[in-house]
């Protein structure tokens, strides 16, 4: 075969590896382990986009260049398969979406392998599947039996034609985006797991980790902790107040006004002249998602409760309360005080409302980051002013003597609220416990383990939980007392699944428990994770709640999951606008590999630019890599050069590849690192050398594994090379060291120009200083006759390399 044929090539190797599980973790080895992941995919009907494989392709890289340093390195797939998309899809076409996500996962599988990325399919698991979610079951229970689940009510997104409850994501402008009904907020009994008794411990370990700031400050920002006090607000002649957090009690003299969530019990026990008009704006406000309430961009909207007034505690003046939806029950206590001069949204508010703005804080130049412009609000901190006896203190000092002065109490409140993880759908795992009248809630014993998904079941919502109306389902008895029961209809959430699949990664056959804590001991935590930032706070947090609380139970000994995450960026459509069927600008890896090949897809989509970027596709430029792969085949078509070392300029190149290529791939530079192959490639090709050609080959495997097996087993440099292995396939080499000997370059020629035209070339040491290149070039007597008459205006001097003098 002299023409380069990729798809001959990669379907010879990908069926090698498939057949002799190249890949496979070997558990009885006594190599040192990596556990190298990318997040769980969701297999939808679409399949694989060309933006998907990017992470796997990184990942891909450092795990066979990881095995060719001697690692050991674990290496998994499977699937997130159960959700509200499959089900929806289920409602519509009346298909299963157990046989929807089924063929979904056979197409997303048979994608995943046409591109060659070195999985350990021994381990593949479906979180669908009830050997899988038996497990989750499982560890639903063991938060139960540890008190971390509870159920209470909970408002939910409520759509009154559709009858269910909606996710945030399928409301779109307090519309439900499947039937266009306004939706609305209504209270149902919902289960949760306790995150907050976690939540100093989420907060701190993140120190511990070699995460990308974002993603912690996402975190932080998530989990919210706040220090501040809690100040009390007497409601004037009723036996009433109103209690709220706030960290600024420095700016408590400047507060004008304040805002109860239209949840916050205590509207009822008010007595409010205007109630009619306040309950009807209760009544609009239910109508909104949490997401649009607390929308900065949004109009605020509010109404003042008519014949009632707190009264400030610093300067004892009345002020009017008002109900706003942009305060939530959820937050604090539902209440706050408004300090309009001193806070954005405060400010916007009283502005509308024609509330006084006095200004306590003084921050010096308006223009200064706490500073909106033209002065107010500023959110700064500063000097105290309007503020009696407390004038001329700073903020720090003010916030302490204002709350005692005021009888508040000092007090750490944080954002972060309970896990909600029980859904009214079908497609998930049914929650493990049975009510009993006379026992109440009981949970399912282990030994019955898994609740399977039943099958009499119409998926069409009649706002419950589809799981209510099965017959076969319900049939049960009471654990304890073995009464008439009845299982719980809902069903778990989809993060459940995926917070904790890592671990089952690790022993996934098992059917005595979830996992052997002794590989767990040997294999965790996870030494790199690679995904999306869009999973910046709600999987990543959920999986660190999980594994601490496996750790309290001493199922697991360490608190962080994932040592080291990375994210990749977003591949955009070749319109540059995110990927979508309805714009039209999908383009589908099949399609690629059809036409370039794989190895030029995976080389392609780490060429682009840099991993983390956001870079839009363009498949002209896959042509410049597809090119340069049939250059490295072509090459082994000629006549070969020099077997032993070569010139030295190439030894120096090589060398330097060797260290540029390494270092690259530890920092995600993938890029970089391919640019570096490509200019290593050009001088093999000039000296037609075989023996740098033989390293090139080992350098370019993990980015494309296919051609460099083939042409490794055609050059047989196994054997020539003298290897480790006694001869074999290229990804039992040990990947090449750098001879330090060959990377320091004695000698240097000086390229000296005069105007950018070449006059002369010096042989120098190296690692001269600029000035002494710009010395040693002005003595040339070649440079002297071009410069002699003339004005030198610049000098341009690269370091062992080139000097230019340019005359005016």
């Amino acid at each position: 075969m002299n023409k380069y044929n990729p798809h001959k090539i990669e379907k010879k190797w990908q069926e090698v590896w498939e057949k002799e599980k190249t890949f496979a973790f070997d558990e009885d080895s006594k190599k040192k382990k990596l556990y190298i992941l990318d997040m769980l995919p969701y297999p939808s009907g679409e399949g694989l986009h060309v933006g998907h494989p990017e992470g796997y392709t990184a990942t891909d890289i450092i795990s066979r260049y990881q095995r060719m340093k001697g690692y050991n390195v674990i290496h998994p797939m499977g699937w997130d398969a159960f959700g509200l998309p499959a089900e929806n899809y289920a409602i519509k076409t009346k298909v299963h979406p157990a046989e929807t996500t089924k063929k979904s996962i056979d197409n997303f599988r048979r994608q995943i392998k046409s591109l060659g990325f070195s999985y350990d399919w021994s381990r593949e698991i479906s979180t669908a599947h009830p050997e899988y979610y038996r497990w989750t079951q499982w560890l639903f229970l063991y938060l139960y039996k540890k008190d971390l689940a509870y159920q209470k009510e909970a408002p939910v997104n409520w759509c009154p034609s559709c009858q269910t409850v909606l996710a945030n994501e399928q409301v779109v402008a307090g519309a439900c985006e499947r039937c266009g009904s306004e939706v609305e907020q209504k209270n149902l009994t919902q289960w949760f797991f306790k995150t907050t008794d976690y939540t100093e411990r989420l907060l701190g370990d993140l120190e511990d980790i070699d995460w990308p700031e974002g993603i912690k400050s996402s975190q932080r920002n998530w989990i919210g902790k706040s220090e501040g006090a809690m100040l009390e607000f007497k409601i004037k002649d009723q036996e009433l107040s109103i209690k709220t957090f706030t960290t600024r009690p420095d700016t408590l003299f400047g507060a004008t006004y304040m805002v109860l969530a239209p949840e916050n019990g205590l509207v009822n026990k008010l007595d409010i002249e205007n109630r009619k008009e306040v309950d009807d704006y209760i009544k609009k406000t239910s109508k909104k998602t949490e997401l649009e309430r607390i929308t900065e961009a949004k109009e605020k909207t509010g109404i003042e409760l008519k014949g009632v007034k707190a009264v400030n505690p610093a300067n004892r003046k009345e002020i009017p309360i008002f109900v706003a939806d942009y305060v939530l029950a959820s937050y604090g206590t539902g209440a706050i005080m408004a300090v309009p001069a001193h806070d954005k949204r405060d400010y916007e508010f009283a502005k509308k409302f024609k509330i006084s703005i006095p200004q306590v804080i003084e921050g010096g130049d308006p223009a200064s980051p706490g500073a909106s412009q033209g002065g107010l609000p500023y959110i700064g901190e500063g000097k105290l002013v309007n503020s009696g006896k407390f004038n001329g203190l700073s903020s720090q000092e003010a916030k302490n003597k204002i709350t005692e002065f005021v009888k508040g109490k000092k007090q750490i409140q944080y954002k972060l609220r309970d896990w909600l993880i029980s859904r009214q759908r079908y497609w998930g795992p049914p929650i493990p416990i049975i009510y009993c009248d006379k026992c109440g809630a009981q949970p399912v014993p282990e030994k019955d383990l898994p609740v399977v998904l039943p099958t009499d079941v119409d998926f069409k919502p009649k706002g419950e939980s589809p799981l209510a109306s099965s017959k076969e389902f319900h049939n049960v008895k009471c654990p304890k007392c073995s009464g008439s029961a009845r299982r719980e209809s809902d069903t778990l959430d989809t993060f459940v699944d995926s917070s904790w699949y890592y671990f089952r990664y690790l022993d996934p056959r098992n059917e005595k428990e979830i996992f052997d804590k002794k590989k767990v001991v040997e294999l965790m935590p996870i030494d790199l994770y690679v995904g999306g930032a869009e999973h910046a706070v709600l999987h990543l947090l959920y999986s660190r709640f999980i594994t601490k609380a496996l750790k309290d139970g001493g199922y697991v000994s360490l608190s962080e999951p994932f040592s080291k995450l990375r994210n990749q960026g977003m591949v955009l459509g070749p319109d540059g606008q995110r990927m979508s069927k309805s714009k039209g600008n999908v383009i589908n890896p099949d399609d690629v590999v059809k036409e370039f090949g794989a190895d030029a897809f995976r080389m392609y989509e780490m060429f682009m630019g840099p991993f983390e970027d956001d870079i839009a596709w363009n498949t002209n430029s896959i042509m410049g890599v597809f090119r340069f792969l049939t250059r490295v085949w072509n090459f082994h078509l000629e006549p070969a050069g020099p077997s032993e070392e070569g010139s030295k300029e190439l030894q120096h190149l090589t060398h330097k590849t060797i260290k540029k290529v390494e270092e690259d791939i530890n920092g995600f530079n993938f890029n970089t690192a391919i640019s570096a192959l490509m200019i290593l490639l050009k001088s093999i090709e000039k000296e037609k050398d075989s023996s740098a050609f033989r390293t090139f080959l080992l350098l370019l495997y993990p980015f494309a594994p296919h051609i460099s097996s083939e042409l490794w087993e055609k050059l047989k440099y196994s054997a020539q090379g003298g290897s480790a292995s006694g001869g074999g396939h290229i990804w039992e080499e040990p990947w090449p060291k750098v001879e330090k000997k060959y990377l320091a370059k004695k000698e240097i020629e000086l390229i000296v120009q005069v105007n950018g035209k070449l006059r002369d070339t010096i042989t120098l040491s190296t690692g001269l200083s600029k000035k002494e290149l710009e010395e040693t070039a002005k003595k040339s007597e070649n440079v002297i006759k071009y410069i002699k008459d003339k004005k030198v205006k610049k000098v341009i001097v690269v370091p062992d390399r080139l000097v230019n003098f340019v005359t005016g």
